[in-house]
């Protein structure tokens, strides 16, 4: 989705001319039940024109397709299961968390006011951010990472302590 009703709020490439007001009304169009659905909420800035043509990737499919496959290994030899698969009863089993990790998620879900809903999804995308680390147990770093793909910071009402 745009950023605002213009689409420029941000953006090099033009000049934003939403007030805070039409910005909020836009984004308020989408509920709360529906962003709880989506695990996560990524902005992605427009390249310069430069950085298009240069045509340079940092990295090639083949490598990110190797990366994906040796976590899906990692997930199916744990349970069988993908993170997204894994039924809720079983999460905290598959996906142990060391004690910060655990207080992280606390505070963020008082602080925030999350669902249930997004504290598992958060939890699966921590797990596969754990995998790619080929890392056992969820981190801080783990929990914080996911939390930052999983918000729109435009939408939150507090900062992170």
């Amino acid at each position: 989705m745009n950023p605002c009703p213009c689409g420029f709020h941000g953006s090099p490439r033009g000049e934003c001319r939403c007030s805070d007001q039409q910005i909020q009304r836009y984004l308020g169009r989408l509920s709360g039940p529906l962003l709880d659905r989506i695990d996560m909420h990524v902005e992605v800035p427009g390249l310069p024109a430069g950085a298009l043509l240069a045509g340079e990737a940092e990295e090639d499919s083949a490598t990110v397709r190797a990366r994906v496959m040796a976590v899906h290994a990692r997930q199916q030899a744990r349970s069988g299961l993908s993170s997204h698969d894994m039924p809720t009863s079983r999460l905290m089993e598959w996906c142990p968390m060391e004690a910060g990790a655990n207080a992280l998620l606390t505070r963020l879900a008082d602080r925030f006011g999350l669902s249930a809903r997004v504290c598992h999804r958060m939890i699966r995308v921590a797990r596969t951010i754990a995998d790619l680390a080929g890392q056992d147990s969820l981190t801080e770093a783990h929990l914080g990472e996911a939390f930052a793909y999983r918000c729109l910071q435009r939408l939150l009402p507090g900062k992170i302590d």
